[in-house]
């Protein structure tokens, strides 16, 4: 008997609360995300098909049947991206004689739904790219991408690189222009090699890795190590402690001229009745890496020399 009282105590309780429960407001409820969800599918009749398109959009179609959307229908038995696939459903938009607030209009669209449409399809491909400098900048796929025509390559650029990137980079032309550059203009290297233009968790976009150097090391194997002694600049700083990444005017993409400036940077104090204050000063002649041969590390010898 005093179990079952205890039990209905506890069920009036409940009962009491639940009718007083506040629901959340709208500011309280939270967010449901939905950056790479794809809008509610259209009714089927609500589309005009491809065909349709094409009799007002004859120039645009041409192109579009050499490019790589298209040929995607090659590979899902014709049902690949079509002009629905993008622009949504186009009944509506034909019938009431191409009112272009019918339809997914991306050409006047803003830059974020421009990329949220992109990304409906694209964000396992490219899943930072919210969080890159160009979105943040309103640079939209459409920014960089062509999406109908046939493009140069198999990413739809609008142009080849370098001379994409230098219409808004051109600040950085310059530094390829120098004595000692990497050959970008080139075309032997590409922005994109060093470069993850759609985001990623490092400065300037450089490509995300673990080692800080891995993006130089690739080119510049003999440098990575690992090594018995390490440079600790080489770790803390990574290689643009010392070297120029575009281009410099100083061997070695340096960037200071005098090799024994850059590294009294850090070693601003020698010990005295070293090697280094023998020769009544003229070691202020000598450059360091006559002697510190193996200065990004050495296997051998913990001052990196010979």
């Amino acid at each position: 008997m005093r179990r079952l009282s205890l039990g209905l105590a506890i069920l009036a309780v409940t009962l009491w609360t639940g009718a007083y429960r506040v629901e959340p407001s709208a500011a309280q409820t939270p967010k449901q995300t939905t950056a790479h969800a794809r809008p509610n599918p259209a009714n089927p009749g609500d589309f005009a098909g491809a065909a349709t398109c094409e009799t007002c959009h004859a120039e645009i179609f041409k192109k579009f049947s050499d490019n790589p959307h298209s040929k995607l229908a090659l590979q899902h038995s014709g049902k690949g991206v079509t002009c629905e696939s993008c622009h949504g459903a186009g009944k509506a938009h034909v019938e009431s004689g191409g009112d272009k607030s019918r339809i997914l209009d991306l050409a006047s669209a803003s830059p974020t739904r421009v990329d949220e449409t992109c990304l409906g399809c694209h964000a396992g491909a490219h899943p930072n790219f919210l969080r890159s400098l160009h979105a943040k900048a309103n640079v939209s796929c459409t920014g960089c991408h062509t999406v109908h025509d046939s493009a140069p390559d198999t990413v739809l650029l609008k142009a080849n690189q370098p001379t994409l990137c230098y219409q808004c980079h051109a600040d950085v032309k310059p530094a390829f222009a120098a004595t000692f550059h990497h050959k970008v203009d080139e075309g032997l290297m590409k922005c994109s090699d060093c470069h993850e233009t759609h985001g990623t968790f490092g400065n300037n976009q450089v490509k995300s890795t673990a080692d800080q150097n891995a993006v130089c090391v690739k080119c510049h194997a003999e440098t990575g190590g690992p090594f018995v002694y390490e440079h600790a600049p080489v770790k803390a700083e990574g290689c643009v402690g010392c070297h120029a990444p575009h281009g410099s005017q100083n061997a070695r993409l340096l960037n200071i001229t005098n090799v024994n400036t850059l590294c009294k940077q850090c070693h601003s104090v020698i010990a005295a009745g070293t090697v280094h204050g023998m020769s009544g000063g003229s070691s202020e002649l000598t450059p360091c890496i006559i002697c510190h041969t193996m200065i990004h590390g050495s296997n051998l010898n913990q001052a990196f020399l010979k």
